[in-house]
C-alpha cells in the first residue's frame, strides 16, 4: 500500500481547508474539545454540519442510490482529520455507525426515513450499548425487550450514553432472547428519545463533558423500528464498533498537540538553560515523534483495508484505537512533565505553558482509552483475531 496521498486527494484537503476557513467560528471550533467531545451538540455546530452536508461530504462512501457518491474511504478520513485538527464536530455516528449499518442491514422503511436526514444533518443519534454491569463487554447487556403485540416493551438502564441529552433518536441494543448465549439474543432498535418512558440523567466526566444514564420504563417500540434481523444485534454492533474505534479517535489531534509541545520546547528554559538542549527531553520528544508516525501509518492501514470492501477490518481497528489512545496519554504525560508545575494550571489560562492544554488533555485522554472499548478489550481482540490465541490464554 502507498502511504502518500495523491494529487487529487491533496486537492480535496485544500478544498476542505478553504471551506473551514470560510466557516471559522469559535463557537464551532474548539481544539480543547477532543475526540469523543467533538460532537454536534449546539445549534451552531448543527448548522455548520448541515453546510458540510450540502457539499455532499457526509455521504462520501455511501452508495449513490442512497444519496452518496461511492467515493474512496480515504476522502472521509481526510475530511474527518481536517475537522478534528481544528476542534470541530466530526462527521458523526449518523454517517458512520447508524447510516452504514442501515444501508447494510436496515429495512427500506428505515432507510427512507433516516438516510436522507443523515445526509442533510437533520437528525442526531445517541448510541446505547453500555450498561452498569456491561461496560466494554457489550455482549453482557441486559436491557430487557419483551414481545408486546406488533412491537417490543423495553425496560432497564443504559449508561455512558453521550449525546442522549440533545439527540432525537436512540440507537440501542436490548436482549430479546434471554435464553440465548450472550453474543446472541440481542436486537438493535431505534427509539425516539422524547418517549415518555425514557428518563435521562447527566453524568459529568473528568474531561468536563457530559454523558448520561438513560432509564427505560415500559418503552414500547414498533417492529418497524427493529434494525435488521432479530437477535443479530451484537453482530451489527461489532461491525459498527470497528468504525467507532477508528473515526472517534483521530490522529490529527495527537499530531497538533505534539506540534504544540515542540513549539513550547523550542522556546522554554529551565534555570536559564534551554530545555531543548536537555538530552532527556530530546530523547522523549524523539520517541513521541516516532510513535506518532507509527500511529499515522496504523490509521492509514485501516483506511486502506476498509477500502477493499466487506466489513471493516476488526483487528486493524483495535490496533489503531489501542495504540493511538495510549500514545495520546503518553503525549499528555510528557507535556505535563516537561512543562513542570505550571502545566497543572487550568486550560485557557493565558500565562500557563501552552495555555493550559496539557491540563485538559491529561484529563481527556483517560476517557479516550475507555470509549469504544477499553484498552484491555482491544488487546483481547488483537490476541484472538490477529495472533490466533485462544480465548482463555
Amino acid at each position: 500500500m502507498d502511504f502518500e496521498f495523491s494529487e487529487e486527494q491533496l486537492a480535496f484537503v485544500e478544498e476542505v481547508e478553504r471551506f473551514l476557513d470560510d466557516h471559522d467560528d469559535p463557537d464551532v471550533f474548539d481544539v480543547t474539545r477532543e475526540n469523543m467531545a467533538q460532537i454536534v451538540d449546539t445549534p451552531k455546530r448543527r448548522q455548520f454540519m448541515a453546510e458540510v452536508g450540502k457539499r455532499g461530504w457526509l455521504g462520501i462512501t455511501w452508495p449513490k442510490e442512497y444519496g452518496g457518491t461511492e467515493g474512496d474511504g480515504v476522502y472521509e478520513y481526510l475530511l474527518n482529520e481536517s475537522l478534528a485538527r481544528r476542534g470541530g464536530p466530526q462527521i458523526g455516528k449518523g454517517v458512520g455507525i447508524i447510516g452504514k449499518t442501515l444501508i447494510a442491514h436496515g429495512s427500506e422503511k428505515l432507510k427512507q426515513e433516516f438516510l436522507p436526514k443523515i445526509l442533510r444533518n437533520e437528525v442526531e443519534f445517541a448510541v446505547g450499548y453500555s450498561e452498569p454491569n456491561a461496560g466494554s463487554d457489550a455482549a453482557s447487556m441486559q436491557l430487557k425487550a419483551v414481545r408486546d403485540g406488533e412491537g417490543w416493551m423495553l425496560n432497564g438502564q443504559k449508561t455512558w450514553t453521550t449525546s442522549a441529552h440533545f439527540a432525537e433518536w436512540y440507537w440501542v441494543g436490548a436482549r430479546t432472547d434471554p435464553e440465548a448465549a450472550k453474543h446472541f439474543g440481542i436486537t438493535l432498535f431505534l427509539v425516539p428519545l422524547d418517549h415518555p418512558g425514557i428518563t435521562i440523567k447527566p453524568i459529568w466526566t473528568m474531561g468536563d463533558e457530559r454523558t448520561n444514564e438513560v432509564y427505560f420504563d415500559d418503552v414500547w417500540v414498533s417492529d418497524d423500528y427493529v434494525v435488521g434481523e432479530l437477535n443479530r444485534g451484537f453482530q451489527y454492533i461489532s461491525e459498527a464498533l470497528d468504525l467507532e474505534r477508528f473515526t472517534l479517535f483521530t490522529f490529527s489531534q495527537i499530531d497538533a498537540r505534539l506540534d504544540l509541545l515542540l513549539e513550547y520546547v523550542k522556546s522554554a528554559t529551565l534555570d536559564g538553560e534551554p530545555i531543548a538542549e536537555d538530552p532527556v527531553v530530546r530523547r522523549r520528544i524523539a520517541h513521541l515523534a516516532t510513535e506518532a508516525e507509527a500511529a499515522r501509518l496504523l490509521g492509514l492501514t485501516f483506511v486502506y483495508r476498509s477500502s477493499r470492501g466487506g466489513a471493516p477490518p476488526t483487528a486493524e481497528a483495535s490496533e489503531y484505537k489501542l495504540y493511538a489512545t495510549e500514545l495520546s496519554q503518553r503525549l499528555a504525560d510528557a507535556a505535563m512533565d516537561i512543562a513542570g508545575p505550571g502545566s497543572q494550571l487550568r486550560v485557557h489560562t493565558e500565562d500557563a505553558p501552552m495555555k493550559g492544554r496539557s491540563e485538559s488533555t491529561y484529563r481527556y485522554t483517560v476517557i479516550d482509552t475507555i470509549g469504544g472499548g477499553a484498552s484491555e478489550i482491544q488487546k483481547n481482540i488483537i490476541a484472538r483475531r490477529k495472533l490466533g490465541l485462544p480465548k482463555n490464554f
